[in-house]
C-alpha cells in the first residue's frame, strides 16, 4: 500500500508496527540541523541550599539539614552553642541543578530546579535561601534563590493512609538564579572554527565541507573526519557572526543511513532501513502447541455398597500445530517484499524477530540488527 506517493510505507499486522521509509525523495537540510560550532555548549551548574517557610513537611530530623541549618544561622551573626541540636520540620535540604547556556553574560537569569535530598514530604509553599550553583571546575557562576513552584501535592490521614499527586518533593524556581560568571568560549580566539556532526558519517562530512567550499570560495572548508569540518573564519566578530550565519542556512544532503533493522523486544515495534537487502533464503514458520486440561470427575459408589466417594482425575492432551507456507527471498529482495512475506504468515512480534535473529545468522540479511 503506498501513502504520499510512496516516501512513507506504513504495513501493519496484528501487535506489530512496521515503519519504512523510503528513498523516493531526499530533502535537503541546513548545516545548523546537522551540525554545531565546537565549544559552543551549555554547561552544567549544581548547588546545595535549604528550603523554609515550610507547612510542617520538611526533613523533621535529618543531621545534614540540622548542621547546614546551624551554619547559616552562625554565618548570619546567630551564635549557637556547639551542643545544641536544631530540628525543625518547616527546614528542607535540597540539590539545586541548572543549565548555564552558551554565550551566557552575567546579570542573566536562569530557570532552576530544586530537589529534596533529605525525608521531606513536600516542597510546597517554601523558599530557597540564596545558594551558589557551581561548574565541575569548582567555581561559582550563579546565585540561586527564589518562591518554589510544585506541581505535585500530597494529603495524609491519621492513620497513616496517604496520597501523593504527581511529586511534590521537587519544585522549579523560573529566573530563580542570577548569572554571576560568563564561560569563555573559542569564539572569538580561533583562527579557525570546526563544525561537529551530530551523526558522524565520512559521506556527510565531505559533503559539508564541498557545499561550503562552493557557497563561500575554494579552500575555506575541508574535512578533518567522518565527524568534523574545519572552516577559516574572519577574526573581526563582527564578521565572524555574519559568517556563521551564512554557513548555517547553507543546504546539503546528508548521506544515506547505515543498513540498519531496528527491534524494540518491549513493544514489538521493528524498523527497517531502505538499504536493507536480503540474500537467497528460505524460510519455514510455525508453531507447535500442546494443551492439557484436567476434568475431575465424581466416583459414585452404588448405593448400600461399601464403596466410597472418590474424585477421578481426567486428563486431555491436544497438540495443534499451524499449517503454515514457506517462503522464499530471491536475491536483492527490497524492503517492501521482505515485509510482504512476513505478512503473508502473520508473524508475531516475537516470531518476526525470531526470524530476522536466524536470517542474520545465516548471514542472508545485509544489515545491523540492533534490539533496544
Amino acid at each position: 500500500m503506498n501513502l504520499m506517493q510512496n516516501n512513507i510505507r506504513k504495513i501493519i499486522i496484528p501487535s506489530l508496527l512496521f515503519l519504512l521509509f523510503a528513498s523516493d525523495v531526499v530533502r535537503a537540510e541546513r548545516i545548523k540541523d546537522i551540525a554545531k560550532v565546537a565549544g559552543i555548549r551549555s554547561n552544567q551548574l549544581v548547588g546545595y541550599g535549604l528550603v523554609v517557610g515550610l507547612s510542617g513537611s520538611g526533613d523533621g530530623g535529618t543531621s545534614f539539614t540540622s548542621q547546614s541549618l546551624k551554619s547559616m544561622l552562625n554565618r548570619l551573626g546567630v551564635i549557637m552553642p556547639a551542643d545544641v541540636t536544631l530540628q525543625s520540620k518547616n527546614v528542607a535540604a535540597v540539590s539545586i541543578h541548572a543549565e548555564l547556556p552558551a554565550f551566557s553574560k552575567p546579570g542573566q537569569r536562569l530557570d532552576i530546579t530544586v530537589s529534596s535530598i533529605g525525608d521531606a514530604k513536600s516542597l510546597r509553599g517554601g523558599s530557597l535561601l540564596m545558594s551558589p550553583l557551581k561548574g565541575v571546575d569548582g567555581n561559582v557562576y550563579a546565585i540561586a534563590q527564589g518562591n518554589i513552584i510544585v506541581s505535585g501535592f500530597g494529603a495524609e490521614g491519621g492513620d497513616g493512609s496517604r496520597i501523593t499527586v504527581n511529586v511534590p518533593s521537587v519544585g522549579r524556581i523560573p529566573n530563580g538564579a542570577s548569572i554571576e560568571r560568563a564561560v569563555e568560549t573559542p569564539f572569538g580566539t580561533a583562527n579557525e572554527l570546526t563544525l561537529d556532526l551530530r551523526q558522524p558519517d565520512f559521506t556527510t562530512s565531505n559533503t559539508v565541507a564541498k557545499a561550503i567550499n562552493t557557497v563561500i570560495g575554494q579552500g575555506i572548508a575541508y574535512s578533518i573526519d567522518a565527524g568534523s569540518v574545519s572552516v577559516n573564519a574572519p577574526r573581526d566578530l563582527a564578521q565572524r557572526v555574519a559568517f556563521i550565519s551564512l554557513l548555517e542556512n547553507i543546504e546539503v544532503t546528508p548521506a544515506d543511513a547505515p543498513a540498519r533493522v531496528i527491534i524494540n523486544s518491549r513493544t514489538g515495534t521493528v524498523v527497517i532501513g531502505q538499504h536493507v537487502r536480503v540474500n537467497p533464503a528460505a524460510v519455514s514458520h510455525g508453531s507447535l502447541t500442546v494443551t492439557i486440561t484436567n476434568n475431575p470427575t465424581v466416583s459414585q459408589p452404588a448405593p448400600l455398597s461399601e464403596g466410597e466417594t472418590v474424585v477421578v482425575p481426567a486428563t486431555n492432551i491436544t497438540v495443534e500445530e499451524e499449517n503454515n507456507r514457506m517462503f522464499k527471498f530471491d536475491p536483492g529482495i527490497t524492503l517492501d517484499e521482505i515485509v510482504r512475506a512476513v505478512n503473508q504468515v502473520g508473524a508475531a512480534p516475537g516470531d518476526l524477530v525470531a526470524i530476522l535473529e536466524a536470517l542474520k545468522e545465516a548471514g542472508a540479511l545485509r544489515a545491523q540488527l540492533i534490539v533496544i
